[in-house]
């Protein structure tokens, strides 16, 4: 770790705690040059798998994009921000779990509703009706059907 005072290239730890619930470590280090002390934060880098949409086309993942579909499949519905942000963080969680660099746009849309499922049978209906772009009543009558099933 480089000096930020006087960029000497040797510093000594002098404290280590974990911050953020483990997430993160803090390092107390002295700079041996100039014996400036300075904090530094340590936390893993997780990166997403990117994204393969249904034309073959690869995207990054798009945390906010994926927060926009739900937010529409609940909105009116008695469904808090603190279990949509629940519900997105076990879906990152999973996708990051499955160790590919790439992953299907169909698993994140199966994701979403195995979430939605959970959260609001409304909310479910409603992605899902856009999701597999529903063309007729009927359609929504099996999704309904299935719904009962579970």
């Amino acid at each position: 770790m480089h000096c930020p005072f006087c960029n000497a290239t040797d510093t000594k730890v002098i404290d280590s705690r974990l911050v953020g619930e483990g997430h993160q470590v803090r390092r107390r280090r002295e700079c041996t040059e100039c014996h400036e002390r300075f904090t530094t934060f340590e936390g893993a880098e997780l990166v997403m798998p990117r994204v393969i949409k249904r034309d073959g086309s690869r995207q990054p993942f798009d945390e906010e994009k994926l927060r926009g579909g739900m937010l529409r499949a609940v909105e009116k519905r008695p469904v808090s921000m603190d279990q949509i942000e629940e519900a997105l963080t076990k879906i990152k969680s999973t996708l990051r779990a499955t160790g590919e660099r790439e992953v299907p746009s169909e698993m994140i849309g199966n994701l979403m509703m195995d979430s939605l499922i959970e959260l609001d049978k409304v909310a479910y209906i409603r992605f899902a009706s856009v999701y597999r772009a529903f063309e007729d009543v009927s359609e929504f009558g099996e999704a309904i059907a299935r719904l009962q099933k579970n």
